[in-house]
């Protein structure tokens, strides 16, 4: 299982950025904000979607965190330099917690969503998830969590797309 840290360090890509993170307790979301400001990269990185071509690793975009403290996923919310959001990308997580530097991280569970602003749903590498529980690298109970969570959020804070921006929204606003 791999962890991530939300400073994102494994985009090599990334040459400078500006990280600000907090911890928050409203009443629509309790659990960690992290905000990146991506201001170089060695090059761009570019997703294609419906024949269409996403800029979601650039200077000059930002990548929004928000880490419930009760659920297992992390989104990453990718946005332009008008906070316009390009897509929301969805990490199904076994567990979090706060290194000795102080960086949130989770451990990733490889199942993924991939939301784009249309409302589109691509569940991204149930291959992976499917390996490594052949292979018993993570448990039968963590394989259930990653499907039952997805299950979760596609009927729930998926399923009206209006609604998911404008929570999206307000996590930014925090930042405001």
């Amino acid at each position: 299982m791999k962890r991530s840290k939300l400073s994102y360090d494994e985009w090599k890509c990334i040459k400078s950025k500006k990280i600000r993170g907090k911890n928050v307790i409203t009443d629509f979301f309790e659990g960690y904000l992290g905000l990146i400001k991506i201001e170089q990269v060695t090059e761009p990185q570019i997703w294609e979607f419906n024949g269409e071509k996403i800029d979601v690793c650039n200077s000059g975009l930002k990548w929004l965190s928000i880490l419930p403290e009760n659920d297992f996923y992390c989104i990453t919310v990718m946005l332009n330099e008008k906070n316009e959001i390009l897509l929301w990308y969805i990490d199904m997580i076994a567990d979090k917690g706060t290194d000795e530097d102080g960086i949130p991280y989770f451990d990733d569970l490889y199942l993924d969503l991939v939301v784009y602003p249309n409302g589109t749903i691509i569940e991204d590498d149930m291959d992976e998830l499917e390996e490594a529980l052949l292979i018993k690298e993570i448990s039968e109970e963590q394989y259930d969590l990653a499907i039952n969570t997805s299950i979760f959020l596609k009927e729930g804070i998926l399923k009206n797309i209006e609604t998911f921006i404008s929570y999206t929204y307000k996590c930014l606003e925090m930042f405001d």
